[in-house]
């Protein structure tokens, strides 16, 4: 997700988690040492990938946005659900982040209500971005793809090559030992190359146990307002790493408050609610995303328009809400999950690009020594012993196929 102007915080301090003991929380402090949570992750990954790949599938001139959207969470929903039904503890899964699709100089979170007529048009270039989750293990990820035949040129190929290339770079560089104002730097590097900038605001998080915007963070943007502190990539943490470019400013507006439909719960805030509505509203919240982020379409609608007005006020929800650039701009969107694992960076989310014929071309020495880098680390002594079970390895191999290589096209 993309958290601009955001609060990020780490939510393992919420009333869910609260409620179990210490021995229980410790216990549930899983990373990628465990088979069994790095099996989560990719199969999470498989059912995203695979939702996008419906998603995409459904977006053609005359096609309703929020029909497309409906398509891709109910999938998740769907494919979440056949999972883990047999065993003895309840595993929550489902929908980590609403599907989005935000068009042209639109920025994100789009992810209109049922009642709104908004058409995708031949030429448009649309931004999906998603997330699924199983036991709290999250895979997200947004890709970019241009409403029309053939081959993309022209100024929106240069956009879109901008946040590929970017997120080839960032994918290299985001590995233990490497500094988050590393990653920084070069994306911006990389952006200008294709004259364009990288939007401001936007974070890519390190992800946990239901914990989609951990504390450990990447800037997009340097700037004397957003600063966040250094930090280290270490092995077995899982990052969502996010790269938003424009042809514009790169610095996202928001013009009208009634666009947002997605929200999260602020787990740290409590208030005694007046309005009925807005108990009745805050109840169905709790019960059914006491973490996650959700789209207002998932909330019995009529009650939702007054009750969660009054969440807002007291900020026992916050909103993701949708930004634009000026009009005539063009937006892309890459992000993917990737596992640190230790044998090298394992990126399990992503979508190939169509055919892009950009009007730059990348010289820079700079640019072109950190795309060689590889990838994944050679250890000696030819790593741990499997000692999942045999389903844990068959989904991990299962995941392998879904998530495409690390020589993705450079667009």
């Amino acid at each position: 997700m993309i958290c601009l102007f955001s609060h990020h915080q780490n939510f393992c301090n919420c009333s869910w988690l609260k409620r179990m003991s210490d021995e229980e929380r410790e216990e549930r402090e899983l990373d990628l040492t465990s088979p069994e949570v790095v099996t989560k992750y990719k199969s999470a990954a498989e059912i995203v990938n695979k939702a996008l790949q419906l998603v995409l599938s459904q977006c053609k001139p005359k096609a309703k946005i929020v029909d497309i959207c409906e398509k891709g969470d109910s999938f998740i929903r769907e494919q979440t659900g056949n999972m883990y039904k047999n065993v003895k503890k309840k595993i929550e899964r489902g929908v980590a982040f609403p599907t989005c699709i935000s068009v042209n100089n639109t920025i994100c979170h789009f992810s209109p209500l049922a009642s709104d007529e908004t058409v995708l048009e031949e030429g448009d270039i649309i931004k999906i971005d998603m997330g699924c989750h199983i036991d709290g293990f999250i895979a997200v990820v947004a890709h970019t793809h241009v409403l029309q035949q053939g081959p993309v040129t022209g100024r929106a190929a240069d956009v879109i090559a901008a946040a590929n290339t970017a997120a080839e770079v960032a994918l290299r560089l985001v590995r233990p030992g490497k500094n988050n104002k590393d990653v920084t730097e070069a994306i911006q590097k990389v952006a200008a190359a294709y004259d364009c900038k990288i939007v401001e605001g936007v974070l890519s998080h390190q992800m946990k146990q239901f914990v989609i915007d951990g504390n450990k963070v990447v800037l997009s943007v340097s700037a004397p307002e957003t600063r966040v502190d250094d930090a280290e990539f270490e092995e077995n943490e899982v990052y969502a790493i996010d790269i938003v470019t424009s042809t514009g400013e790169g610095k996202p507006k928001l013009l009208d408050e009634k666009q947002t439909t997605i929200y999260k719960r602020a787990v740290d805030k409590n208030y005694h609610l007046k309005m009925k509505a807005s108990r009745f509203i805050y109840s169905e919240i709790n019960q059914k995303f006491p973490i996650m982020p959700f789209t207002a379409r998932a909330l019995e609608e009529k009650r939702a328009r007054l009750g969660l007005v009054e969440c807002l006020n007291h900020d026992l929800l916050e909103p993701y809400p949708v930004l634009h650039e000026k009009p005539g701009d063009l937006v892309a969107h890459i992000k993917f999950t990737v596992l640190l694992m230790p044998n090298g960076s394992d990126r399990i989310t992503s979508h190939p690009l169509q055919e892009m014929q950009p009007t730059k071309t990348v010289d820079d020495p700079e640019i072109k020594a950190w795309l060689s880098l590889g990838t994944k680390t050679k250890k000696k002594g030819g790593g741990k012993k499997k000692k999942g079970k045999k389903g844990d390895e068959a989904a991990n191999e299962e995941a392998k196929d879904v998530a495409p290589n690390d020589e993705n096209s450079q667009g």
